[in-house]
């Protein structure tokens, strides 16, 4: 055996495909686990959505229902980006990097996939263009949605992130949740989730696990910039994942 320079273990080729082979068995059991993790996902019981939420789109105000598309099923990333805010959230800002690729399918199966922020419509239509994106968002400025759905913290100190009290100073955090339009036109929530929850949304996350020195992070995302941020080397904003 010897060290290359990342100080990792060196070994011939036949070694390599002994430990390959064992990994490959906790592979192949992780992938197993993950289906029953997704079965139990969908097997969560649903609840009914009785509150008449209001957005505000390109062509006005809509409520859920019209952000289903006339499809069955919506997922909505809730992204941080609050009133007042020049730019979205960096972390966010990733994820949603993903989303315009994805919509490229996820609407041919029943799924549409949107984004829903706190700040008025029309104060995040210049990053939205400046970071080119065109997957559908929409904001709940006015509505309690965010706080419905606990990415709006509270301040009267009973604010709860991820299913746990929260002790943070953010107003704003991030999360995914997802709903179900039936034939009646009623619409239910199925399924919601938060920080690293959300790690299952970042397909460049799943190429750097790949990758020889992984993600490579001192904290979550603490490396990630908006796209266009990368080449002048400015320092990375708020990191919206614990």
């Amino acid at each position: 055996m010897s060290s290359s320079d990342t100080d990792h273990e060196v070994a011939t080729r036949s070694q390599w495909l002994a430990a390959r082979r064992q990994l490959w068995l906790h592979e192949k059991a992780f992938t197993h686990l993950r289906d029953e993790l997704a079965a139990a996902r969908r097997a969560l019981p649903w609840v009914k959505v009785e509150q008449a939420y209001r957005f505000q789109g390109p062509e006005g105000e809509l409520g859920l229902a019209d952000l289903f598309a006339g499809r069955s099923q919506l997922l909505v990333y809730h992204f941080m980006f609050a009133e007042g805010w020049s730019e979205g959230c960096p972390g966010c800002s990733f994820l949603a990097d993903h989303f315009d690729g994805a919509n490229l399918h996820l609407a041919h199966h029943d799924v549409s996939l949107v984004a829903v922020s706190q700040a008025p419509y029309a104060q995040f239509q210049d990053f939205r263009r400046r970071m080119g994106w065109s997957f559908p968002w929409f904001s709940s400025y006015g509505s309690c949605f965010n706080e419905d759905f606990g990415v709006r913290m509270a301040t009267d100190g009973s604010a709860q992130y991820n299913y746990e009290p929260y002790t943070g100073n953010e107003r704003e955090l991030p999360g995914l949740s997802a709903f179900y339009r039936d034939s009646d036109g009623e619409v239910y929530h199925t399924y919601s989730t938060y920080a690293r929850g959300l790690d299952i949304m970042v397909g460049a996350y799943n190429f750097l696990d790949i990758a020889p020195l992984g993600r490579n992070e001192e904290g979550t995302m603490d490396w990630v910039r908006h796209h266009d941020r990368y080449a002048a080397g400015a320092q990375a904003g708020h990191c919206c994942h614990e």
